[in-house]
């Protein structure tokens, strides 16, 4: 059986996981990242839009982008139309994946592809890689960056129960667009439809909440959404490629236990109203990395805490209100229309305390 030694193990190559591992490589810390899929940003689970913010945020050129985006239209059951400026990019979602990993790489991240997280045995974890190869790491502090079903997660008690089903197909685009469109109808309980302009196709999804036996297959609701767009003049119906996944709808309760942190969708940190998380993920991971750099240097485990507080400073609120109307939302469904403008972030009244 091979052993690594490292400093910092991250489990995930993600946004958050190739952040943390790019700050803490940076400062010359030994950093091993493996990652479960054969390669790194595929399959995609994203609507595959970033805030403008973010290029300089991650300085990593602008391969990825597809086209720019103006803003946001926001379609009501009763047929208003509510429109706000977004300024933004759709991106190919695996290369941005793929280029903040190589960033990573450059700077002296180790990463294994095709690599599972299995278990944990007080200071040594055990992982399968290549072709069941059974692999073992002694890292000092670890990094679950693996995604809203986190196996890292797992091994210190967390499990987000709170996680919202999405499906998203690939179509081609009728006339190129500038603005995302996101649609609310009764229909898809919880959540929103979506059309994010990719130059001459579109990502077209819905996330939903599911109650076993009480609505109809997220699949079918998906269908009829893209027939609607079909019909309406902005798509062509046929599909050229789909996803699905989950989206944490609910911070968890705790990021950092013993030499554990958790960060990313691990951690929900993603919105619970609008599902957007890539921002937070690779923001989030440069702290991870930063304050697990520190704590190895420092011999002291207990700075991984200030990770916690930093980025709850940063994001806390955000999350709490955005939590708290959700669960409005959710509650006085049938009555949407009243209640939108309190429920979604293009309205002013979504601010108010």
């Amino acid at each position: 059986m091979r052993i690594y030694n490292c400093d910092i193990l991250i489990v995930g190559a993600g946004p958050a996981g190739s952040a943390a591992a790019l700050t803490a490589a940076r400062k010359g810390l030994r950093v091993l990242m493996v990652e479960r899929r054969a390669r790194v940003g595929t399959p995609v689970r994203c609507a595959e839009y970033i805030p403008a913010p973010l290029l300089g945020e991650v300085d990593l050129g602008r391969h990825f982008v597809v086209q720019p985006i103006r803003g946001m239209r926001t379609f009501l059951p009763g047929g208003e139309i509510k429109e706000m400026l977004a300024p933004g990019f759709t991106i190919r979602r695996d290369n941005f994946d793929q280029t903040l990993a190589d960033a990573a790489r450059e700077a002296g991240a180790e990463i294994l592809l095709s690599t599972r997280a299995l278990s944990r045995n007080k200071n040594e974890v055990l992982l399968k890689g290549k072709n069941g190869l059974p692999l073992k790491v002694k890292p000092t502090v670890i990094i679950g960056a693996d995604g809203p079903r986190s196996t890292v997660g797992r091994w210190i008690g967390i499990v987000n129960r709170n996680l919202i089903p999405a499906v998203q197909v690939r179509v081609p685009l009728i006339h190129r667009m500038e603005y995302t469109e996101v649609h609310f109808k009764k229909e898809i309980y919880g959540g929103y439809g979506w059309l994010f302009p990719k130059g001459h196709e579109a990502n077209v999804g819905i996330g939903m909440k599911q109650e076993k036996g009480k609505r109809e297959p997220i699949s079918h609701v998906l269908k009829r959404f893209v027939s609607r767009l079909s019909e309406e003049g902005k798509i062509r119906g046929e599909a050229l490629g789909n996803m699905a996944g989950w989206i944490p709808a609910e911070p968890v309760r705790k990021v950092i236990y013993e030499n554990i942190m958790l960060v990313g969708d691990a951690a929900g940190q993603t919105h619970p109203i609008t599902g957007a998380g890539v921002s937070q993920a690779v923001i989030c991971g440069r702290m991870a990395g930063n304050w697990a750099a520190c704590a190895v240097e420092e011999g002291d485990l207990g700075l991984l805490s200030e990770y916690e507080k930093e980025w709850r400073d940063l994001y806390g609120d955000t999350l709490e209100r955005a939590f708290t109307r959700r669960q409005l939302m959710e509650k006085e469904w049938d009555r949407l229309e009243e209640i939108i403008k309190y429920c979604w972030i293009a309205y002013r009244e979504y601010y108010s305390p």
